[in-house]
C-alpha cells in the first residue's frame, strides 16, 4: 500500500478514541479496589460483606463521578 492510499488520521480523533478506552477502567477499577478493601476489612472484622457492599458502592461511585468528569472536560472541549 502506497502513502496516498493510506488515509491520515486526524489526531482529534486519535484522543477520543484513547479517552473512550480509557473510561470503562476509571469505572471498573474504583468499585474492584473498593470491593476489595472491603473484603480484606470483612475477613479481618468478621463482620461478612456488609463492608464490602458498602466500599465497593463507594468505589463505584467515585468511578462514575470521573467517568462524567471526563465527558464533561470533553464537551466543554468540542463546544470551543
Amino acid at each position: 500500500m502506497s502513502k496516498q492510499d493510506q488515509k491520515k488520521v486526524d489526531p482529534g480523533t486519535m484522543k477520543a478514541i484513547g479517552v473512550a478506552w480509557t473510561l470503562p477502567f476509571e469505572l471498573v477499577v474504583p468499585t474492584i479496589v473498593g470491593g476489595g478493601i472491603g473484603y480484606l476489612i470483612d475477613r479481618w472484622a468478621h463482620t461478612g460483606p456488609l463492608l464490602l457492599l458498602i466500599i465497593g458502592f463507594l468505589g463505584f461511585g467515585v468511578g462514575l463521578r470521573n467517568m462524567l468528569k471526563v465527558a464533561n472536560s470533553l464537551d466543554a472541549k468540542n463546544a470551543k
